[in-house]
């Protein structure tokens, strides 16, 4: 088997059928372990830290292109021939791009209010704020500033993030676990043009209502591309959709990628 560069994060049973989860910007792996182990249990799910983030390697290049060959070479490194893929934020836009890269990988693919196509200007500011990251003097403190930012999530989500996530400076201060030179170029790559997935790739885009990243232009183009392949739904959620609504959101993942919708 080939080697891999990411740290991966395992859930369900290993003799399910695959499904690679991939999280978004400034994230990891492990966000998903929740909704893997109760909505997919008989499901082998492989969540990465992509590149430059959580415990995976930090070093660069950080672009999609090189995203997707880590994910290919995690698939194959755990002998996974195809899988169903599911990726939210800037994962999204991975996933959408490794389903374009290697097709035949692919047998889903589920879009969690992807990042892709993102207006310049936005992705230009969100990119300068992450050039100087924000540290902590202790966990309490980094508790409080993840609580502010994510004001629907579960009190239990947020300690994990502060048990999962952080990690120390040199400076000795605590900071999330990810480099930020891999968040700016994320942001970056972000504002690239949109695309549309294989015309026979079955795909659940899932918007949240109360987040403005899935642009109008996308939806038109992933319809026009794949007709009745497409299956769209809407939660009433912020960005972190699947962690403020986990339930919802993980019961239309498990119905969808279990049977529901087009297949092939």
């Amino acid at each position: 088997m080939a080697d891999a560069v990411l740290h991966v994060h395992r859930y369900g049973d290993p003799g399910g059928a695959p499904v690679v989860m991939l999280h978004g910007v400034c994230g990891h792996g492990a966000r998903w372990r929740r909704t893997a182990e109760r909505y997919l249990p008989d499901r082998s799910v492989l969540a990465p830290d992509l590149r430059g983030h959580g415990r995976s390697t930090h070093e660069p290049p950080w672009t999609v292109e090189r995203h997707v060959a880590d994910v290919l070479a995690v698939m194959d490194a755990e002998g996974v021939a195809r899988a169903d893929l599911v990726g939210h934020s800037y994962g999204g836009m991975i996933a959408l791009h490794l389903a374009r890269t290697a097709p035949r990988r692919v047998r889903r693919l589920l879009l969690l209010d992807p990042a892709i196509g993102l207006d310049p200007a936005v992705a230009g500011r969100e990119a300068r704020a992450h050039l100087s990251p924000a540290s902590f003097a202790d966990a309490a403190e980094a508790r409080a500033d993840r609580a502010a930012r994510w004001p629907a999530a579960p009190p239990e989500a947020v300690d994990e993030e502060v048990a999962e996530h952080l990690e120390h400076g040199p400076d000795g201060r605590l900071r999330w676990r990810f480099e930020p030179a891999a968040a700016v170029t994320a942001y970056s790559e972000m504002a690239r043009p949109h695309l549309a997935p294989p015309a026979d790739m079955p795909t659940h885009l899932v918007i949240a209502t109360e987040a403005d990243f899935v642009r109008p232009e996308f939806v038109v183009d992933l319809r026009a591309a794949l007709g009745p392949g497409l299956v769209i739904s809407e939660i009433q959620a912020g960005h972190m959709l699947y962690v403020d609504r986990r339930e919802e959101t993980g019961t239309l993942l498990a119905a969808w990628l279990n049977g529901g919708g087009a297949g092939r």
